[in-house]
């Protein structure tokens, strides 16, 4: 029996795979200082702003990754996770972006403007 020793860590080339895979999906999102917060700290401060990807965090980045790297029978089947937040939004919007369906299992407390968020990226919510 063969076993698929696939590498679960990331390294420059599947870094770089990725940055040309999802390039014309996201938005490239300026990194920001503060003089005031600089002056407090006594350092330079630098915030990447990944509120304004789309999908409103970070997650779209890794999202957009997986759903676009799976092969068209994989991805016909539509993809699935377990969020209360953010990621569950990312997946439904990368999903939809390609045309396939996301299945999404939210907890029963997720606040409701999370849920509305899945919602509105097509994500079926369970």
């Amino acid at each position: 029996m063969e076993v698929n020793m696939k590498k679960y860590g990331a390294d420059i080339s599947s870094i770089t795979e990725a940055q040309a895979r999802i390039a014309s999906f996201i938005h490239k999102t300026p990194i920001l200082s503060s003089d005031s917060l600089n002056e407090i700290s006594g350092r330079s401060l630098f915030f990447k702003c990944e509120c304004f990807q789309k999908g409103g965090a970070f997650k779209f980045r890794g999202a957009c990754n997986a759903v676009l790297s799976l092969d068209d029978d994989q991805a016909s089947r539509g993809v699935v996770t377990h969020s209360s937040g953010n990621h569950a939004a990312a997946l439904s919007l990368a999903a939809k972006m390609r045309g396939i369906p996301a299945y999404i299992v939210i907890p029963r407390n997720t606040p409701k403007c999370k849920v509305q968020d899945v919602k509105r990226y097509d994500g079926q919510v369970f």
